[in-house]
């Protein structure tokens, strides 16, 4: 059987920084013209050379019907800019796609939709984009607004929908119009936790109908559960293929080894994985545990944790707050720590280079790796954010004082059994055959 899709030797290069003069376009031409009254040097800028990058080199592999693909690596390992090929969104520089079915894609936030048009409206254009007949998409159309929740809704222009009521509409379309082949991106990431479930549980129903799925996600227990199959990549090029789980294990073992985010201190201005909306405003985040030991050995369960964060204000506010999340290995959030829910708030209107302090007294995580997520608000709005912006191994150790090191589960907790006296049965109800009621 031939396969359902097949990629050839994909690269994709992006040309960074301004063309010199020789290679310029007319239409560039003209923009750099009529630019340049406002440049303060326009001269030099013509000196800039091109540098090229190249997001994807000499990716090949093919998919059957009925398979579920993940596809994982790192940001910037080139995984968006194989899925927007493969969905024709952008052109290959070289190679080529040979797709054999109907292909439905999430890859951004709406994606596909005509904000003027309402939600109803929406939905027969997208199936009519998919080849899709409006006897067909009929059949579909309430389960896709049951799905979706936006009953109330339906007949309003989706350029007033909020972010999550977009990805539960462009979600529901993508999976109920019947695609052969359905492409998700991380956008799944933007819904709350019971969508995400909701969609993983729809994408399950999905590959079993036989249908083929393409799913990228930095969630790897979600990966190892719903694909079959795992493409790792890196620096765009393909290092793994084989299971789902041995994928995973490939993915993980080249971040434990990777350097950088372990130690007591770490710089942030060097840090990949960032989202900044006004400025990078996280400078540096700092450890302390007991007795002031290095992080790069390890803490043990229960040890205490202060974290500094420094960062800056560039305006007077007393608005802000800074948020610590603690990921597994697997992507799952386990633990978070804000300000947010800190009661005792001391500081008042503050500007200029800031540290504030998470104290936590007994990390009782279980023995493992995990990465940290951090991020800063500013008048209740999200500022800067940088994912993995740390990582801290937990030891094992003796948490219990028994001589044995907790196993399983996410976390420890102390608690204590002890053995009570069983209460004396009453004689009538020890005598056969003869039933009591108590009122």
């Amino acid at each position: 059987m031939e396969p359902i899709l097949e990629v050839n030797n994909i690269s994709k290069e992006y040309i960074l920084g301004r063309r010199v003069r020789g290679s310029e376009t007319f239409r560039e031409l003209f923009q750099r013209k009529l630019a340049a009254p406002f440049r303060r040097n326009p001269v030099a800028e013509l000196d800039i050379r091109r540098e090229h990058f190249w997001a994807l080199r000499d990716v090949s592999f093919s998919v059957q019907e009925g398979e579920v693909l993940g596809i994982i690596g790192r940001n910037g390992a080139g995984k968006s800019t194989l899925l927007k090929i493969i969905s024709r969104i952008t052109d290959p520089t070289t190679g080529s796609i040979r797709l054999r079915g109907r292909l439905a894609s999430l890859l951004e936030v709406g994606t596909g939709f005509h904000p003027e048009l309402t939600g109803r409206e929406n939905i027969f254009m997208n199936g009519a984009i998919l080849g899709m007949k409006r006897a067909e998409i009929s059949r579909e159309f309430d389960a896709i607004v049951d799905f979706a929740e936006i009953e109330k809704f339906l007949d309003t222009p989706v350029k007033h929908y909020s972010s999550g009521m977009y990805v539960r509409l462009a979600f529901a379309v993508a999976a109920h119009l019947h695609p052969e082949i359905l492409v998700v991106d991380e956008v799944l990431a933007v819904g709350d936790v019971t969508f995400q479930k909701k969609c993983l549980g729809k994408m399950g129903d999905v590959s079993k109908s036989g249908r083929t799925v393409l799913f990228v996600s930095h969630n790897m227990a979600a990966v190892e559960n719903l694909c079959q199959r795992g493409v790792v990549l890196e620096r765009g090029k393909v290092v793994f293929d084989g299971t789902a789980k041995d994928g995973v294990k490939h993915y993980l073992s080249g971040i434990s080894s990777a350097p950088g985010a372990t130690g007591h201190s770490v710089d942030l201005s060097r840090a990949k994985d960032r989202r900044s909306q006004q400025a990078q405003l996280l400078k540096r985040i700092q450890f302390s545990t007991d007795g002031g030991r290095d992080l790069t050995e390890g803490l043990s369960i229960g040890s205490a944790l202060k974290v500094r964060v420094h960062f800056e204000l560039h305006r007077p506010t007393a608005s802000f707050n800074v948020g610590l999340g603690f990921d597994n290995i697997f992507g799952q959030r386990i633990f978070t720590a804000s300000s947010f829910f800190e009661p005792k708030r001391s500081h008042g209107e503050v500007v200029g280079p800031q540290v504030f302090v998470c104290d936590i007294p007994s990390l009782t995580l279980m023995p493992g790796d995990y990465s940290l997520r951090l991020w800063l608000d500013v008048n209740n709005s999200e500022a800067d954010l940088i994912n993995d912006a740390a990582r801290i191994t937990v030891l094992e150790s003796d948490y219990y004082g028994s001589g044995k090191s907790p196993w399983n589960g996410a976390f420890v907790l102390p608690h204590n059994w002890y053995l009570e006296p069983a209460a004396k049965t009453d004689a009538s109800e020890e005598r056969p055959g003869v039933l009591t009621a108590k009122l």
